[in-house]
Parts: structure tokens; sequence; C-alpha cells
């Protein structure tokens, strides 16, 4: 195998990004990273003492999906909100209240019963003075006597009018308007500061601890150095890695130690705000909208791997921001997370489909474009026939097979089963395309070779299964034919120089998805629609075969797919549910569900945690959303106006000088409040009611947790 992980002469699969040995055993990264581009408008990244201010702020717990970074929790229910105008006038009103009572108290209008306490506990030479100093002594306490009943009362009629709302509404935002920003805090105590890696000293790494400080404060040190670092010693604590070697490492290297194989420490560009301490990346900011719950109203609206574990379904027609708003972003945060260590990330895409530069990744798979440095492995990088033939044969007939969610593809699998065991014992490999296209087809000499091989190797079960494969052919039902078809998509000059099994190119096969390996893969769509979706599926089927059997869970896999259509089949549908247990996901966007088959709908939307509906849906779309999302108890208020009808002369008059006043008849007001159970999001809301530019969403993450439908602001 040589090291740029290519196939040799014998067929070994080789990962195209090779597991790093361990911190000492990389090379080390340059001193100060090249500080990415960012979109305009973007805060910048942190750097230097910025970084020391973003590390230390705070991100409490929250409720899944709000933006945890400098976040301040709300209430679950709302605050009863006074109007302005009757918390202003009501606060005047005891005001006037509370200057009358002083008034008539003062005045001795009311008596002088309130001036007993004072009598009470006050001496008589104080009230009754005999000399000059007593005088004064009795006058200082009796004003002190008074200021304190006026304290009192204004206390009463302050309650009473709300006075301290109106502080807190008015007065304090204009006195921070007027004093400006406050002024930073003091850095926190070095036992609880995470620039000064506490829990390093606490371990006995002290001098990794003090390089890592050090760096952070001199600006040598970014988010990803952090994440990247943090990930690290996460190793050494699980016993992945010993403690003295990752101490060598931070010493001798500091920010830059324990790099991605790459040697990459940031992103070229990015376009979305990231939170790498907590894993998250900003989609946008929910609505202050009453739909949304109260404790979600103006936050930030956030995605990170503990909701992508439970997989992503976005549906909306072009333009509706799919690719920019959701795939994009979510894409970028992957990969930040794959070179901080964390995650392997898988995009498929169109060409020129916006997904990312080709530099933030460090393989990319351009199918059909004779420029393209790595192939795309078509069995998946496996030895074993039977598995090779089961992810092919979902994707050559997946979308052939009986939509319930129930079916199968078995009958491809076996007769794929048939021909690629025996051709791999006689050649030592899988058939190319134009070899497994004549396999299918039941060409004699193909298969004759075939059967002479099996019989010179003395291959018996082998030969058997050739054997029912030759009985099949002349069966009206068999699907060798249908087969033969699809294979003969891919068998186009076009991709002539592509899944190649001779050992000649640079494949790459997605069981490298146990490496923190970031990939894209362009598909040929313009005039090869149908063999792009065919691929899709192979991409699909091979990353859930390939996350099912890794090693170290501990590292997030997520396939992000641009366009989904054609991809979802039953199998898929069984393998997306299947992803959480294996700390793996996928986003899938649709532009509409009529791209899915009708009886698998309803299981795709349940088999996906995080369900997002774009502006711009169908009613019928937002139907489906509808049904899945449920329904809530609400109270409804039913206001009835009755006329008032007079009976006396007097009251008739009356009512004729209102009319006469208000244009309108006397009328009587009732209102009825009762519990209803509705739609949280109907399908003419979802069709008609969200602006350009919003969706709504919920979710559900990794342990459980879950957030009702939100509407959210996806340009905020």
């Amino acid at each position: 195998m040589d090291s740029d992980g290519t196939q040799d002469a014998r067929g070994t699969h080789a990962n195209p990004v090779p597991r790093p040995a361990g911190p000492p055993d990389v090379p080390s990264a340059p001193a100060v990273p090249p500080r990415p581009a960012r979109a305009p408008g973007m805060p910048p990244l942190p750097d230097g003492s910025a970084f020391l201010a973003w590390l230390r702020t705070p991100r409490p717990e929250a409720l899944p999906g709000v933006w945890r970074f400098g976040h301040r929790p709300r209430p679950e229910e709302e605050p009863e909100q006074i109007p302005a105008r009757q918390l202003l006038s009501g606060a005047l009103i005891a005001f006037l209240v509370g200057w009358l009572i002083w008034s008539l108290l003062w005045n001795g209008y009311l008596g002088g019963f309130w001036m007993w306490p004072y009598y009470a506990v006050t001496p008589e030479s104080w009230t009754q003075p005999q000399t000059e100093g007593e005088e004064v002594v009795g006058a200082v306490t009796s004003y002190l006597y008074y200021g304190l009943v006026a304290v009192m009362i204004m206390v009463g009629v302050g309650r009473l009018g709300r006075w301290s709302e109106i502080w807190r509404r008015y007065a304090v935002p204009s006195l921070r308007r007027l004093t400006g920003p406050r002024t930073e805090e003091a850095p926190p105590a070095p036992g609880e500061d995470p620039a000064t890696w506490p829990a390093l000293r606490a371990a006995g790494a002290v001098d990794a601890a003090e390089r890592l400080a050090a760096d952070a404060r001199a600006g040598l040190m970014r988010d990803v150095d952090h994440a990247r670092i943090t990930r690290a010693w996460q190793g050494v604590r699980s016993g992945r890695h010993s403690l003295a070697t990752f101490s060598g490492a931070v010493v001798k290297d500091g920010a830059a130690a324990c790099p991605h194989p790459s040697g990459a420490r940031d992103l070229p560009a990015r376009q979305a705000r990231h939170d790498l301490v907590t894993g998250q990346v900003r989609l946008g900011t929910t609505a202050d909208d009453p739909r949304n719950p109260y404790a979600y109203r103006g936050t930030g609206l956030a995605l990170g791997p503990d909701l992508l574990g439970t997989s992503l379904l976005a549906v909306g027609p072009a333009g509706s921001g799919k690719t920019a708003g959701v795939v994009r972003p979510v894409a970028e945060s992957l990969c930040l997370h794959a070179l901080a260590g964390r995650a392997a990330v898988v995009v498929v895409g169109a060409a020129g489909a916006g997904l990312g530069p080709a530099d933030a990744y460090d393989v990319v798979v351009r199918i059909g474009n004779p420029d393209s440095v790595y192939d795309l492995d078509l069995y998946g990088g496996t030895t074993d026939p039977d598995e090779a033939a089961a992810v092919l044969a979902e994707a050559l007939s997946g979308d052939l097979a009986d939509p319930h969610p129930g079916s199968d593809s078995r009958r491809a699998t076996t007769v794929l089963a048939q021909l690629l065991g025996p051709f791999r014992a006689v050649h030592g490999r899988f058939p190319s395309v134009p070899e497994l296209r004549q396999l299918l087809d039941g060409a004699p000499g193909p298969l004759a070779a075939l059967r002479q091989g099996l019989t010179d190797a003395g291959q018996d079960s082998l030969l058997r299964e050739l054997d029912a494969r030759e009985r099949q052919l002349a069966q009206p039902g068999d699907v060798g034919g249908i087969l033969a078809d699809r294979v003969a998509l891919l068998d186009r000059p076009a991709f002539a120089g592509f899944f190649d099994t001779s050992g000649q190119s640079r494949p790459f096969s997605l069981k490298a998805l146990d490496h923190p390996v970031r990939v894209r893969v362009d598909l040929p769509e313009r005039g090869h629609a149908d063999a792009s979706r065919m691929l899709a599926r192979l991409v699909l089927a091979q990353f859930t075969a390939s996350v099912a059997v890794r090693e170290d869970r501990s590292l997030f896999a997520c396939l992000v797919m641009d366009d989904a259509t054609g991809v979802v089949t039953p199998e898929a549908v069984r393998a997306v549910q299947r992803l959480r247990s294996a700390n793996a996901g996928v986003v899938l966007t649709l532009r509409t569900l009529d791209d899915v088959p009708r009886p698998l709908r309803g299981p795709l939307l349940g088999a996906t945690g995080c369900r997002m509906a774009l502006a711009g849906l169908t009613p019928w779309d937002g139907q489906d959303f509808a049904e899945v999302w449920g329904k809530e108890w609400t109270e409804a208020r039913d206001v009835t106006d009755r006329q008032i009808i007079a009976d006396s002369p007097a009251g008739k008059a009356a009512h004729a000088l209102r009319r006469a006043i208000t244009g309108k008849a006397p009328t009587a007001r009732a209102v009825t409040v009762r519990q209803v159970e509705r739609e949280r999001w109907s399908a003419s809301e979802l069709a008609h009611g969200l602006p350009p530019g919003h969706a709504v969403l919920s979710l559900t993450d990794v342990k459980g947790e879950h957030a009702p439908p939100l509407l959210v602001d996806l340009r905020g």
C-alpha cells in the first residue's frame, strides 16, 4: 500500500486518509495557521484576546436546538405583559393616591392616630421639651418619623402602581444606552478558567497546560485547535493514548499539537457561525411568534452532532434555502469537527452546487470528470461477495422494489451474489462495469470462461451458484436483464475511467469513515440524471453499511446529501432508523415529498428525528408534516356581542344618544374560554403562512429530548 492510500496491485483497499498513530508521530503544523476568509457581516474569528473572551463566554444548558453561546435562559411561560398605557396610567394614579393620603395625614384631616407609635416609643421630654436641646432632638426624631411614614406610603402605592415594572421596562434600558456597554468582568480563577486547562493541571500535565495557556494568550490558538486538543485529551482519559505521549507532543508543538492528518488547522473560508465548544452551528433565529414556545422566542437556532445523530430531513422547493441555509452550514460545521478529530463527513451533491471549496475537503470525487484525482469504489471496499452484492443491489434496483416498508431487494442481491462470488474466486477481484454488464446479460463467452476457471480451481460450490444463474437466465421473471440495463447507465464513455477494479486508480471507499476524513462526491447530474440517482443510492447504501461495523464509534459520522431525489427506498428507511445507535446520521433534502413513494413518506418522516419544512411547500406536502407533528391542546376564546334592549323610556333615550354618538348599537360582550385540540401547524399555514427565508423545524436529540415545531428565520 502506498503512503497516499491507494490500492496496490494485489487489490487490497486502503483509506485515502490514514489514521494518526498518536500525538508524537504526526508532523507539526505551522505555528500560526492562515486566517480563513469569512462571509460579509460575520463576526471576527476568535483570535488572541478575542479567543480568551470567546472561550470564557458562558454556555448554559438549554433546550434542544438553542444556540448556547452567551444564551440567557428564559422562563417556560410568557409573563403577563401589561400594556404601556395601562401601566403608566396606573402608576400615575397610584402616585396621586399616595400624595392624597400623605396630604390628609399631614393636615390632620384623618386625625392623629398615625402619630401614636411615635408617642409610644419616645420620651415625654422630646414631645414636650423644656430646654433648647430637647427641642432639637424632638424635632429631628419627629421628622425622621414623618419620613418613615412617607416612605411606607410610597412603598405601598409603588407596589400597587407597579413602579418596579416601569423601572425595568423603561429606566434600565435608557441608563444602559447612556452609560454604554458594561465593562468586562474580571477573569475567573485559574482553577475555573477554561483557558488555563484545569483538567490537564489536575491530571499532572502542568507543563502542557502552561504551554497551551501561553499560546492562547499569544494569539497562536484558534477554536479548532482548542477542540482538537480537547479531543486528544479525551483519548488520553479513555486510555487510547498515554499521558506522557500527549504531554510531550503538547509541550513541543503547543497549539499545533496532534494535528489532523492533512495538517490543516482551519477551513479556507467560513460562511456560518460555529461554536466548537458545544459543537453547534447557527442556522438562524427563532421568530418572536405566538406559535413558538416562549422559551424559544428570539433565541438562536443551532444544530450539532447531538441533533444530527437522529438525522435531518429538509423539504422545500428550489430557491427556498436548502443548500445555502442548511446543507452548506452543516457541511462546514462537520468539516471543522473532522479537523478537530471528532467527526467524519461525506457530502454528496451535483457538481457546482456550492457545497464548499475543494480545499475544505481531504477527498473530492468528481465522477465523470477526467480531472478527478479519486475514484469511487463500486463495491464499498469489501472483499465479501455477499456484502458487495447487497450494497450494489440496493443501488441498482432499490427504487424498483415494492415501496411498502416491508419489501426488499433480495432477488437482485441473489443474482449479483451468484456472479460476484465466482468472479472473485477466479480473478481475485470483483468485475469491472463492462464485465458485470456482460455477465448480467448472460453473454456466453464470459460465462463459459468463468465456468472453466471454476472447474480448474475445483470450486464446486461456486459452480452450483453459476449453474443456478444460467438456469434463471431463461426464466421470464429474471431480474438479471433489469440489472444489466441499470449497469449500462454506468457503462458510458463519460465514466470510462471510473469504477476501476484493477488497482490502477485511487478508489475511495466509505470504509474510511472510522477516520476523521472530509469527503465530497460530485455527481454528474447534467446529462446523467438516472446514473446520478443510482450513484447517490450507492453512496447511501455504502455509508449505512460501513458505519454499522465501525470499531471506534466515538467518531461521529454523517452523510449530507444535497438532493435525495430517488434515494429513499424501503431498505434506506430501515438503515436510517439504525444510524442513531451507531453514532451516525444523515442529512437529506428534497424539493417535494412527491419524490418519495407514498407508502414511504410516513416511515421516512418517522425515521428522521429532525424535520424541516421550508417556505413554498405545497399543501399536500404540508399535510404530511401536519400529520407527523400531531395536535396539541390550546385555549380557544369565543367572543359574542349581544345587543342590549332597553325597556324604560330613559334607557331607550340613553341608547339612542349612544347610537348617535358612536354609530353603533349598545352591546354586551360575552367571552367563552374552552380547551380544544388543534394541529400544531396546519397544511394551509405551512403552504401559505411561511414568509420567504423562513422554515418550520422540529428537533429530537439522541437522548430523546425534543422541541416542538419552531418557526425559524434562516436569514437571522
